[in-house]
C-alpha cells in the first residue's frame, strides 16, 4: 500500500499546514523556517497557522500572504482555536497538519478528530518529558519526529508513542548560508558593529538567555581566558524573554563581578547568524541540556573550531578531539582550558574547524532534512 501512495504521491503535490505557537525565534523555529522553505521548494502547497504576533511572520516572508494564516493559539486547552483550526483543514483540504511546539500538540489533535482525511505529525524538538494532557489527546498521532537519537529515547522512555511511530529526523540547514568563503565579506562588518579589532580573538555563544543554555559558565570560563590572554573578547548573542530582562541583567551583573565587562558583548537577537560566526574564532556550547544544537551545526557549517559541553545533543552532532572539543557540563575550568589550547594552536583550530565544515557538509542538509521529512508524510498518508 505504501508503495502505490507514494507512486500517487509523485504525481500530485501535497497540502501541508504547519502550527506554531512560538514565541521566540529559537533552534526550533529556525528548523521551521527552514523545513518550509524546503518543502515549497519542491512544489507543495504549504500553509502556516501562527499566532498575529508570532515572530515566525517576518521570518516566512517567502511564503504568500494567503498561506500564513492567523489563530489565538493561547494555551493546550484553547477549544476556539481548536475549531478554527479544524475549520481551515477543511477549507484548505489539508493532507498534513504539522505541529512543532507542544502545547500546540493537543489543539491540533482535537482538529484532526473533526478531519479523519488529515493525518497528524509531531514534531519532538526537546528532551522534557510531555505530560498527562498529550497522553489523553495524542492517541491518534500518526507519526512523531524525533530531532535526535536523544529526544528519540527521552519519548520511548515517557511510554505515550509506541516505538514504531517514531522517527528520527535530524535538523538540517541552509548550508549556502554558512562557510569560510564568507568570512572575508561580513567577518570585519559585524567586528566593527562592536568595536572588536582583526587581531583581537572573538569566542562567542549562540541561545536564548536562559539558565539550561549555560551563558553564566561561559562568562565564568571567559573570565579565566582573559586572565590569560589580553588579545580575547567575548560575544553572547540571544534574547532574554522575561518581561523585565532579570536573565540578561543577572549575566551583565556576573560579566562585572567577573571584571570582563568591558571584554563581552550581548548583542540580543541577531537575524544574520551567519555574519555572527564569520565573525568568530572559537564558537562555544556551553548548555546545560541541549537536545539537538542547531546554532553549533551552524558553527560546524561555518568552519568554526567548537567547545561544547557533553550534553546529549553535542555528543550526538560533534566527536571529541576531530570535529569539536567536548568538556564536562559546567566545568567552567575545562571550558577555559580548551580555549586556551585553541588559542595559542593555530593547526589546531585550523584542523578542527575543516572537519567540522565536512561532517555539516555530510550529515546536516536541508535537502536530506525534507528528503525524510516527505517520507514521514507518506508513510502517515499510507496509514488507514
Amino acid at each position: 500500500m505504501l508503495a502505490r501512495f507514494t507512486i500517487y504521491h509523485s504525481l500530485d503535490t501535497l497540502r501541508i499546514l504547519h502550527i506554531s505557537s512560538a514565541r521566540s525565534l529559537g533552534g526550533g523555529e529556525r528548523h521551521l523556517v527552514d523545513l518550509v522553505n524546503g518543502l515549497v521548494g519542491r512544489g507543495h502547497g504549504v500553509f502556516v497557522a501562527l499566532p498575529a504576533s508570532s515572530p515566525l511572520r517576518e521570518a516566512l516572508s517567502t511564503l504568500p500572504a494567503d498561506n500564513v494564516l492567523t489563530l489565538r493559539l493561547r494555551n493546550a486547552l484553547d477549544m476556539g482555536s481548536s475549531v478554527e483550526l479544524s475549520r481551515l483543514l477543511r477549507e484548505h483540504k489539508i493532507d498534513i497538519l504539522h505541529a512543532h511546539v507542544a502545547r500546540d500538540y493537543p489543539v491540533a489533535a482535537f482538529a484532526t478528530r473533526r478531519n479523519r482525511q488529515t493525518k497528524l505529525i509531531i514534531t519532538r524538538h526537546v528532551l522534557f518529558p510531555l505530560n498527562a494532557l498529550h497522553a489523553l489527546t495524542m492517541s491518534h498521532v500518526a507519526r512523531v519526529i524525533a530531532v535526535s537519537r536523544a529526544v528519540e529515547r527521552a519519548l520511548v522512555a515517557n511510554k505515550i508513542f509506541s516505538a514504531d511511530k517514531i522517527t528520527i529526523v535530524q535538523n538540517g540547514i541552509d548550508l549556502t548560508r554558512f562557510g569560510p568563503e564568507l568570512r572575508s565579506s561580513k567577518r570585519a562588518e559585524f567586528r566593527r558593529d562592536i568595536n572588536v579589532g582583526a587581531d583581537t580573538f572573538l569566542i562567542g555563544a549562540v541561545g536564548e538567555i536562559k539558565n539550561q543554555k549555560g551563558h553564566a559558565d561561559f562568562l565564568r570560563a571567559a573570565s579565566r581566558v582573559a586572565e590569560k590572554r589580553s588579545d580575547t573578547h567575548f560575544v553572547i548573542a540571544g534574547g532574554d524573554t522575561t518581561r523585565a530582562g532579570d536573565r540578561l541583567r543577572a549575566l551583565e551583573a556576573l560579566a562585572a563581578g567577573l571584571g570582563i565587562e568591558d571584554r563581552v558583548h550581548f548583542v540580543g537577537w541577531v537575524d544574520d547568524t551567519a555574519a555572527l560566526l564569520a565573525a568568530l574564532d572559537v564558537y562555544v556550547s556551553a548548555s546545560r541540556t541541549e537536545s539537538f544544537g542547531l546554532a553549533t551545526v551552524e558553527a560546524m557549517a561555518s568552519g568554526l573550531p567548537i567547545v561544547a559541553t557533553a550534553t546529549e545533543g553535542a555528543k550526538e552532532i560533534l566527536e571529541d578531539d576531530s570535529t569539536g572539543m567536548i568538556v564536562p557540563v559546567g566545568d567552567a575550568e575545562g571550558m577555559a582550558g580548551s580555549l586556551l589550547r585553541l588559542l595559542e594552536d593555530q593547526s589546531l583550530r585550523a584542523r578542527l574547524g575543516s572537519k567540522a565544515r565536512t561532517a555539516a557538509l555530510a550529515r546536516f542538509s536541508v535537502e536530506r532534512m525534507v528528503d525524510e521529512t516527505e517520507k514521514v508524510y507518506l508513510q502517515a498518508l499510507a496509514q488507514s
